[in-house]
């Protein structure tokens, strides 16, 4: 992917570690057919010819994945790659050249796979793949942070 180096993509390079959430992600960046994701796809998405432009197809692909695999809402999703730089290198996304997709165009893409009846096949085509690295993933993983409320401190 050709894209130029924001301030964070610097400030990320320097890190000395990075973290579980950013290792899953590059992992399944290696290992998702995504020739096959945008072959089953691509016929049903929108072109530029007319109307608004459209979002990359694999951007979508890669953020209608997330918010599978991470358990947001498409509010939520939106706001978390807002918040998330391993997020965004997932999908590809420099604040330099566009914008995160927003709540709803991840609806429509969503209602797009449903309505003409792929959204099977595209997980499928996800399961095989992780299936074949020995990976199993579960929607709102331990790799999401939960909090609780503290305990409370009894008066003396």
């Amino acid at each position: 992917m050709d894209r130029r180096n924001s301030f964070t993509d610097i400030e990320y390079s320097m890190r000395k570690q990075t973290g579980k959430r950013e290792e899953l992600l590059k992992k399944l960046d290696a290992i998702i057919r995504w020739d096959e994701l945008d072959a089953i796809i691509r016929p049903f998405y929108p072109s530029n010819d007319r109307g608004r432009p459209v979002k990359p197809l694999d951007v979508m692909i890669r953020m209608y994945l997330l918010q599978n695999w991470f358990g947001f809402s498409a509010a939520g999703m939106e706001g978390a790659v807002y918040d998330s730089y391993a997020f965004r290198r997932f999908m590809g996304v420099s604040f330099l050249e566009e914008q995160v997709p927003d709540s709803n165009t991840l609806c429509r893409f969503r209602r797009l796979l449903k309505k003409h009846d792929i959204e099977t096949a595209v997980c499928e085509c996800v399961d095989r793949s992780l299936r074949e690295a020995g990976i199993r993933l579960t929607p709102g993983s331990v790799l999401e942070p939960r909090i609780r409320p503290a305990a409370r401190k009894k008066k003396i």
